[in-house]
């Protein structure tokens, strides 16, 4: 490691980023004095300095990385602030009012395919998570029951879509979910294996590990449905107790392991009753990866993973393989020795030559030092030439993925992705390979664009984005004038295909560069008309400029004759100047979009419910004088609904301002407010379909099944009675929906009394309708000889007829 750390890491709060990524330390955490100001130091896998700032905010509970390398640090007071990786402040978002008055005492960072979440413990002993940081949406998990003290560990499980919460306390495990909190009990784990300490899912939430009081070490499916293995009172582990860290992983033999650290002892646990120890010079830190553990410590970086069964074959000692025995030919070949001729033909005679051949490829995928990449590419190299028909495809590309690996594997550099890894890192989203993202991003734009270069990506995809970003960073230096950044960026950029010079002259703009964002200019008219005619290059920066050295009224009479620029300004007034916007649409009695103007100032400006009334009827009277009536009723009733919705806030001191229509009637029911839902019901005519689907939803959600029952009976149902059944059986109360089910229409019937598992009850409404395919149905699913045989009687007296 490329660091000079004198802190202990159990000193740090630490966070490394996956797939090889920057590791974070933000040192001094015992230091409780409030005028501490710990450094907060961000590295390279390789302990290369990024950047570092001393930490001026609240104290950091806990530190994690999104997915596309921002540092998320967790403050005490529930916010989250976000920096790049370098140290640059971006956004800051609170996990909310109840994790602000109750504290932070633990949290986690997790992945899921819905982004990167964050997951909360408070002082209250409550969970509040959102799944997504870049959408946030907080979730409040249901209590745990009698829960007085913190779990003494948890974490986060991804199950069917679904982000849940597994805690232990004691001997008990409990998930909670959206709405539930449920016991659970792990499959084969002995009723003696005492109080869980430790647990760990695996890098893709498919597995899961946890380890007791008593050295007991349970290891299955994050479903808890399945166990693999369990290791029974580890001699060390009672002595050591809980251990400092505990890492899920998988191989590529698709073993399950476990990795487990105490103070100066690693041990990894397989499926068997074997375990492999390894002893440690240092404190350690582990990081779960796709395809093995990273471990880092003061003076090392290392990666644990399994052994390939390739290079196993090819290096095992007095190896016999046709890998290790080409490997040799090559070697021999090189000497000019006639050995080789000897080992090509004993390879050759077993006709296992292209096993060789693939057996040298695949191990020189794995190895991370270029000489033993080469010798085993050689010796693949020299296989294939006598080889009938081969086909190069996967020579070819582990050569040139090995290249790319190697060169952002450099200790400069400092990305240390395996050979698995790599695939796994392309996110459509940047349109050129994850690889160039990542250095785009540490400004090492020259090695980017060499690796597209070489992977030979259009310069679109590539080399074009890779410049857009550089040109967007130098318009921030101030050490550079304007003269010399603008130089620069004509020089670089010239006329490369798909730059977003719009883009860089918005951050110039943001910067006070705009002269920075224009290449040329004659007279006003000729330079906007001409900017046309060359794609719009340059057209954003040059009405930028117009606007600095024009006045008002000529700057707005010039962009009157230049409707795209128009249009291109507009779009700027949008996110800069909203009064500018105003302008611009009263001056062209645009009355349509000054009421989508006033619509959006409502939200987005007006934060007290009376000013947000009074654009919305500004909206109104702007949407009669356009004639559009739609927008102008629509609108009425948003007003008319907040006003409710203010009422209903006061009266029930829940927050209800800004549900839609929909919400608000649903949550009134899930409260018992009846009469005031019916209310809404009526005065904004809501269909009866709607509304009926609405309240029986609630009402189940509830709980409340005989406010349900009565509903049902207060008139006839517009959506028929057959939802009745199935909603009542999606929360599992079959007693409920039995009820139900005889009220379906006939041609429903038979469906729903086979949800309740009435097969004879199905099989009489079948019958009587004289519906073979009703029949069969019921049959397929029928394992009472009885009702089997009064269907095929049936069945029968309807062939006759």
């Amino acid at each position: 490691m490329g660091w000079n750390l004198k802190e202990d890491l159990q000193d740090c709060l630490v966070a490394a980023a996956p797939y090889g990524g920057p590791i974070a330390l933000l040192k001094n955490r015992k230091e409780k004095s409030p005028s501490s100001r710990p450094p907060l130091e961000i590295y390279t896998a390789s302990g290369v300095l990024l950047a570092s700032i001393l930490w001026k905010n609240s104290p950091v509970v806990h530190l994690g990385w999104t997915t596309s390398e921002d540092l998320l640090c967790v403050q005490e007071d529930g916010s989250v602030l976000v920096y790049s990786i370098f140290c640059e402040f971006k956004k800051c978002f609170s996990m909310g009012n109840e994790v602000l008055q109750n504290r932070v005492l633990e949290a986690k960072v997790f992945h899921t395919e819905y982004g990167t979440g964050v997951a909360i413990l408070t002082g209250a002993h409550r969970f509040t998570m959102t799944t997504n940081v870049a959408d946030l949406k907080l979730r409040r998990l249901p209590e745990v029951p009698g829960l007085q003290k913190p779990p003494s560990c948890w974490t986060v499980l991804c199950q069917d879509r679904v982000t849940i919460v597994l805690l232990a306390v004691g001997q008990d495990l409990y998930l909670l979910d959206n709405t539930t909190c449920s016991l659970v009990t792990l499959p084969g784990l002995s009723p003696n294996a005492g109080s869980y300490l430790r647990m760990a899912v695996s890098f893709n939430y498919r597995f899961l590990a946890l380890f007791t009081d008593t050295g007991y070490l349970w290891m299955g499916r994050s479903h808890l449905k399945v166990s693999f293995a369990f290791h029974l009172e580890w001699r060390y582990a009672r002595s050591l107790m809980k251990p400092d860290e505990m890492v899920c992983t998988r191989s590529h033999s698709k073993q399950r392991a476990v990795v487990l650290a105490w103070d100066r002892r690693l041990v990894v646990a397989g499926n068997g009753d074997q375990c492999i120890q390894y002893p440690l010079d240092e404190d350690t830190y582990l990081v779960p990866e796709l395809d093995g553990v990273r471990i880092f410590s003061r003076s090392t970086h290392e990666f644990l993973h399994e052994i390939p069964e390739a290079s196993q074959e090819i290096f095992r000692i007095a190896s016999m393989a046709p890998g290790a025995l080409l490997l040799e030919a090559q070697k021999e070949y090189e000497k000019e020795s006639q050995k080789a001729d000897e080992y090509l033909r004993e390879i050759k005679d077993q006709n296992l030559l292209p096993e060789a051949v693939r057996q040298c490829i695949e191990a020189a995928s794995y190895e991370q030092e270029p000489e033993i990449q080469k010798s085993l590419l050689r010796a693949a190299s020299f296989g294939k030439c006598f080889v009938d028909k081969f086909t190069p495809e996967s020579f070819v590309e582990t050569c040139r993925d090995l290249r790319v690996l190697n060169a952002i594997r450099d200790y400069q550099i400092g990305i240390p992705l395996s050979f698995d890894q790599y695939p796994s890192c392309t996110d459509s989203i940047y349109q050129f390979t994850f690889q160039c993202f990542r250095l785009v991003l540490r400004r090492l734009y020259p090695v980017a664009i060499k690796i597209c270069e070489y992977l030979r990506l259009s310069e679109f995809q590539g080399i074009s984005r890779i410049l857009a970003h550089w040109a967007c960073y130098k318009v921030q230096q101030k050490d550079k004038s304007d003269e010399e950044v603008a130089q620069a960026i004509n020089q670089k950029l010239g006329d490369t295909p798909g730059i977003s010079y719009s883009e860089i002259a918005a951050r110039a703009y943001e910067c006070g560069r705009t002269e920075l964002a224009i290449k040329e200019m004659l007279t006003e008219d000729k330079a906007i008309s001409r900017t046309q005619e060359r794609g719009q290059k340059d057209l954003f920066g040059i009405i930028l400029h117009l606007k600095n050295e024009l006045n008002r009224g000529a700057f707005f009479m010039t962009l009157q004759n230049q409707p795209v620029a128009m249009s291109l300004y507009r779009q700027f007034c949008k996110h800069q100047e909203l009064d500018t916007l105003k302008d611009l649409y009263n001056q062209d009695d645009d009355h349509q979009e000054l009421g989508n103007f006033h619509v959006r100032s409502s939200y987005v400006n007006e934060k007290r419910i009376e000013g947000r009334v009074a654009s919305l009827q500004n909206a109104v009277d702007e949407y009669y004088k356009a004639k559009n009536e739609f927008a102008a009723k629509a609108t009425e009733d948003q007003i008319k609904l907040l006003r409710i919705q203010r009422r209903l806030q006061d009266d029930f001191d829940k927050p209800y301002l800004d549900y839609s229509l929909h919400d608000t009637v649903y949550n009134l029911i899930l409260e018992g407010n009846h009469k005031r839902a019916e209310q809404l019901y009526r005065d904004f005519k809501i269909p009866d379909k709607r509304f009926w689907w609405l309240k029986i939803n609630a009402l189940a959600e509830q709980g409340d099944w005989e406010e349900m029952e009565k509903f049902s009976k207060s008139k006839k149902s517009p959506i028929g009675y057959l939802p009745f059944v199935e909603i009542c059986m999606k929360h599992h109360n079959r007693h409920e929906a039995r009820k139900f089910a005889p009220r379906v229409a006939p041609e429903q019937r038979v469906k729903a009394f086979l949800l309740v598992g009435d097969l004879n009850q199905a099989a009489d409404a079948a019958i009587e309708r004289k519906n073979e395919t009703e029949m069969s149905l019921v049959l397929s699913k029928c394992n009472d000889t009885a009702v089997a045989a009064k269907i095929n009687h049936a069945k029968a007296q309807l062939g006759k007829k």
